[in-house]
C-alpha cells in the first residue's frame, strides 16, 4: 500500500504543478477567462486516464490465465520504462518546466481556445495515462486486493492537495530535493514491478526458468506474514524469486539508481569578453 501511495503521490504532483503553473499565468497576464478551457482539457485528460485504467482491468479480466499472464507481463514491463524515462526527464527537466509550460500557453493562447484545451490536455494527460499503467501493473503485482489501489488513491488525494497549497503560496518545499528522493524509491519499485513482469512472462510460457530459483526464504519471510505483506507491497518483494526474475532485477536497479544519484552537470559560467578576445 505504502508503494502504492508513493506512485500516486508522486505522479499525482506532478499532474497538479502542471495545473497549477497553468493557471497562474494566465491569471497573471489577465487572461483568467480563458480558465475554463484549460479546465476542460485537464478534465478530459482526467477522463481519459481512468478510462484506461478501467480498460485494463476489465479487459483483463476476460483473457484466459496465459494471456493475461501475457500481457501483465508486457505492460509491466512498459510500465516500467515509462516511469524511468519519466524519472530522469523530471530530473533533467524540473528546473524548467515552468518556462517550457508558459512558451506553449503563449502558443496557444495566440491560436485561440482550443490550442488552449490540447495544450492543457496533452500536459496532464501524459502523466495521467503514465499513471493509471503504472499504478495498475504495481497493483497486480502486489495481488494484496483493494488496498494496494486505496494507497494510490490516497497518493492522488494528498498530491491535489500540496497543488492547491502550491497555488496559494501557503506551503513551500525543496521540489528538486522532493522529486530526487522519491524518484530513487520509485526506481526501487519499478525494479520489483519488472521483475514480477518477467514472472508473469515466465508464466505465460514467454520465457524460460519458471521454475529455477534463485533462493527460497519463504519460511523465515512467509508471504501471509505482516512483515512479509509489508515487504511485498512496498518493495513487490518475493521471497521465492526465480533467476531469472532476480538477475533482471539486479540489472536494471543497480545501473539505473547509479546513474539516477549521480550529481548533475551544472552549466558552465559564460566566458568574459576578454577571455575570447584572440591576440591580433
Amino acid at each position: 500500500m505504502l508503494g502504492n501511495y508513493l506512485i500516486g503521490l508522486r505522479e499525482g504532483l506532478e499532474a497538479s504543478l502542471v495545473v497549477c503553473i497553468l493557471v497562474a499565468y494566465l491569471v497573471k497576464t489577465g487572461n483568467r477567462r480563458q480558465l475554463r478551457p484549460v479546465w476542460a482539457g485537464v478534465g478530459l485528460a482526467v477522463a481519459l486516464s481512468l478510462a484506461f485504467g478501467a480498460l485494463l482491468q476489465f479487459g483483463s479480466s476476460t483473457l484466459t490465465f496465459q494471456a493475461k499472464e501475457a500481457l501483465g507481463g508486457s505492460l509491466s514491463i512498459l510500465s516500467v520504462a515509462l516511469v524511468t524515462w519519466m524519472v530522469f526527464w523530471m530530473r533533467r527537466t524540473a528546473r524548467h518546466l515552468k518556462g517550457e509550460l508558459q512558451g506553449k500557453l503563449d502558443a496557444a493562447l495566440a491560436v485561440g481556445t482550443g490550442a488552449l484545451v490540447i495544450t492543457a490536455f496533452l500536459a496532464v494527460g501524459r502523466e495521467g495515462l503514465e499513471t493509471s499503467l503504472f499504478i495498475w501493473t504495481a497493483v497486480q503485482a502486489t495481488g494484496d486486493g483493494v488496498r494496494p489501489l486505496i494507497g494510490a488513491l490516497l497518493g492522488l488525494a494528498t498530491a491535489v492537495v500540496l497543488g492547491r497549497l502550491f497555488y496559494q503560496g501557503a506551503l513551500k518545499i525543496n521540489l528538486a530535493a522532493f522529486f530526487r528522493w522519491t524518484g530513487a524509491m520509485l526506481v526501487v519499485v519499478a525494479a520489483g514491478v519488472l521483475a514480477y513482469g518477467i514472472h508473469d512472462l515466465q508464466e505465460a510460457d514467454l520465457l524460460p526458468g519458471l521454475h529455477a530459483l534463485a533462493f527460497d526464504i519463504s519460511d523465515t519471510v512467509p508471504p501471509d506474514s505482516w512483515y512479509g505483506t509489508l515487504l511485498k507491497g512496498v518493495l513487490n518483494f518475493q521471497p521465492d524469486p526465480t533467476v531469472l526474475q532476480t538477475a533482471v532485477w539486479a540489472l536494471y536497479a543497480v545501473p539505473v539508481m547509479a546513474l539516477f544519484l549521480r550529481p548533475q552537470r551544472t552549466d558552465a559560467p559564460p566566458r568574459q569578453a576578454h577571455d575570447r578576445a584572440v591576440t591580433r
